[in-house]
């Protein structure tokens, strides 16, 4: 390998980080958004799961909170595990 090369491993490691980031953030506006449609009434369970029965709604609209608060609880442990 000549001197002024860098090895392969070393010029992708930036890109890596951003597609990283990007990847990770994708997730998390996808989570949000399915969260929000659930609560919205957007999203509806299977039939098999109650569909639109008044219990699969609630149980949708309860689904929807938990994603949306474990979202945003990993984002702020991201946030915490950057700075540390």
């Amino acid at each position: 390998m000549a001197k002024n090369q860098m090895p392969v491993a070393k010029k992708s490691s930036g890109l890596k980080k951003v597609l990283s980031f990007v990847a990770w953030l994708t997730g998390v506006i996808v989570s949000l958004v399915v969260g929000n449609a659930l609560i919205a009434g957007n999203l509806v369970l299977p039939q098999w799961l109650g569909g639109a029965t008044q219990v699969g709604l609630m149980i949708a609209v309860a689904v929807g909170w938990i994603v949306i608060i474990t979202t945003l609880l990993s984002v702020v442990l991201a946030i915490i595990h950057t700075i540390r």
